[in-house]
């Protein structure tokens, strides 16, 4: 069974923040119920990819409630500012079921987080000359700033400029194409 990143994001909201362990074992739980198996565990680092989820430290970041398991080489995974969650059909019982207590992760401490990560994320994109993925980034700057008290501005306007030079290069290529006239091939 394969979970949507809005889905992923709606199991971790039940708790507040998980491991990847206890994800996993969440969303087998779900399949389980399902009648079905659960074996993309590679769907998180999709979600994280596409700040549904944002991986955090728990040693570096203000969390309460237990976390005995994790580490920084083992995160958190929390909500992150793109996603919708929404909760799989059948997964309302989980904290019952795997016994986790709910656990509340600060908002700008988790913010500053997904800041670093977006603004390595946006070097890497202009960097590699990366269209798509700037325009995904500058989709997600605006859901970021919403999301925590964060200021991208400078970051933004770099990624436009980045997409903006990208556009202009690649219609001076096409304007500097000769045609071929077949008539004469």
């Amino acid at each position: 069974m394969e979970f949507s990143h809005d889905e992923l994001a709606g199991v971790v909201d039940l708790f507040g923040a998980l491991t990847r362990p206890e994800l996993s074992r969440a969303c087998e739980e779900v399949a389980f119920k399902r009648g079905t198996a659960f074996d993309s565990p590679d769907l998180f680092d999709d979600a994280i990819a596409a700040y549904r989820l944002v991986a955090i430290d728990p040693d570096a970041v203000g969390v309460d409630g237990a976390v005995p398991t994790a580490t920084a080489a083992d995160p958190l995974l929390a909500v992150g500012p793109t996603a919708f969650p929404t909760l799989p059909d059948r997964a309302e019982d989980l904290p019952h079921i795997l016994e986790i207590e709910p656990r509340e992760v600060d908002r700008t401490v988790l913010g500053a987080v997904a800041e670093e990560r977006f603004r390595a994320d946006a070097a890497r994109a202009v960097a590699d000359d990366d269209h798509a993925r700037i325009a995904q980034l500058v989709d997600v700057s605006y859901d970021l700033e919403a999301w925590a008290p964060v200021e991208l501005d400078g970051v933004r306007d770099r990624l436009d400029d980045a997409a903006a030079e990208m556009d202009a290069a690649d219609e001076r290529t096409r304007s500097h194409t000769p045609e071929v006239d077949e008539r004469t091939n």
